[in-house]
């Protein structure tokens, strides 16, 4: 989670992260009180070496040297206020102190000339002493430790590593661990199976409640979604389930698995919504249908088999509309796969043409709506990630654009965007002109795929 924000994403291409120390500075560079405080940018110039690293003095290089001359951490800039400023310890402490309220109390006036009139009596400019005092006002806005900022790099090592060499377990623990973090779990299946991951679909005679891995083919995981992922279901049922199939393995019919798990009618329709009855009933409409049928025996009737009746399988896009209403994703085509034909001939180009227009271009594209962010630093701007079947598209919305469109910046699930593509190096983002909402399109998806297919 330190570093799937937009401001992240963005700031791990120019930084290259090559040590550990460089992502224990990613994690503390992109926070409001280095962003504020003007060191974003110098130390990016710096460190691509198109700018030189300079110190006022030897006192100052043995600071800031591992951060190329610019106060990142809270501990630098209360030893800069001690080498370079003259301030003892307890002084330290309490211009320390000061930072973290002084938004609540304004308790850095009297430092300022303290620290200002510090410097210049042991030599240093003015301009480079206003500086560091409006580098500590930033700190004041969210500066981070230095060790705070280790301890979550580690997570952000460890956590980096298991997704490269054990993305399968790594989306299943993700998974597990919902709700966290910035995207849901159609975004966590779908980026698994981008990076060669095989899903296997939620089902009674195998899933367990979470998440689990099994062996795929060459002797890779795979991952199998487990009964956690159904909405509505009750745990305890789910549970009783499971360890029915352990002890005893499970009967071929609907409702003799109802009776001997002790599941209730609503679990079994859950069952059947998230398409887990289909090794047992077959299609989802056929699921349905034997869903309906449990009901509480009757004491003085003697149970018996009804007739199935034969119903046509659901189409892709209901299966689709289904898997999304109680899944929260799909092992299916991407739902704008199958709108994909409208959109094609409203002019919309996807996520992966976007790639290979140059920068500068004027582009129409389309996506669902998977996050917002409005950061406190951004003066207003709003971030938006899209998602269609190629890719993700990173929106960049200013605050007039934001203001004058308020509506379908805020409510649309299906986004129409037309903007203009900035690329910098690797990191690409689209500057939003003109929105248009969408969403009723999700809402025909069924006709549309009649239409089409």
């Amino acid at each position: 989670f330190q570093i799937e924000s937009r401001a992240q994403m963005s700031m791990l291409p120019r930084l290259r992260p090559a040590c550990f120390y460089d992502l224990v500075i990613e994690v503390a560079i992109v926070r409001p009180g280095p962003i504020q405080g003007g060191m974003v940018h110098p130390y990016l110039r710096r460190r691509q070496g198109l700018e030189a690293v300079d110190y006022p003095s030897p006192a100052i290089r043995g600071v800031l040297e591992r951060t190329l001359g610019v106060p990142i951490f809270q501990e630098q800039v209360i030893k800069l206020a001690m080498v370079a400023g003259g301030f003892s310890a307890g002084e330290a402490d309490q211009l320390r102190r000061a930072m973290a309220a002084w938004k609540r109390r304004g308790g850095l006036g009297p430092f300022e000339h303290r620290l200002i009139a510090g410097m210049r009596a042991r030599g240093y400019e003015e301009d480079f002493a206003r500086r560091l005092f409006a580098q500590i006002k930033g700190f004041g806005e969210y500066g981070f430790p230095e060790s705070h900022s280790a301890s979550f790099a580690l997570l952000v090592y460890a956590s980096a590593w298991l997704k490269c060499h054990e993305p399968a377990a790594f989306a299943a623990a993700l998974l597990n661990s919902q709700p966290m973090g910035f995207y849901g779990p159609a975004q966590l299946v779908q980026d698994a199976r981008r990076h060669g991951v095989e899903v296997r679909p939620a089902e009674v005679c195998t899933s367990e409640w979470d998440c689990t891995l099994e062996r795929a083919a060459g002797g890779r995981p795979a991952l199998r979604l487990g009964l956690r992922m159904i909405k509505g279901l009750r745990q305890e049922a789910a549970e009783r389930l499971v360890a029915l199939r352990r002890a005893e393995g499970l009967p071929p019919q609907v409702a003799e698995l109802a009776r001997r798990a002790r599941l209730e009618r609503r679990d079994v329709e859950c069952l059947a919504a998230g398409g887990a009855l289909a090794a047992l009933s077959g299609n989802r409409h056929q699921a349905h249908w034997q869903a309906a049928a449990v009901e509480p025996p009757l004491p003085l009737l003697r149970a018996g088999a009804e007739p199935t009746p034969l119903l046509a399988p659901p189409t892709e896009a209901e299966d689709l509309v289904a898997d999304y209403a109680s899944l929260g994703l799909s092992l299916g085509r991407h739902p704008l796969a199958l709108l994909r034909p409208r959109l094609r001939a409203r002019g919309l180009c996807r996520a992966a043409e976007l790639r290979e227009r140059p920068h500068g271009a004027l582009v129409r594209t389309a996506g669902l709506v998977i996050n917002r962010q409005r950061p406190g630093t951004a003066s207003g701007v709003i971030f938006v990630t899209l998602e269609d079947e190629t890719g993700a598209i990173n929106l960049v919305v200013w605050r007039r654009t934001a203001d004058a469109q308020r509506r379908p910046l805020l409510q649309a699930r299906l986004l129409e965007v037309s903007g203009v593509l900035e690329r910098e190096g690797e990191v690409q983002h689209l500057v939003a002109g003109r929105l248009t909402d969408l969403s009723p399109w999700l809402g025909e998806l069924q006709q549309a795929s009649r239409d089409f297919h």
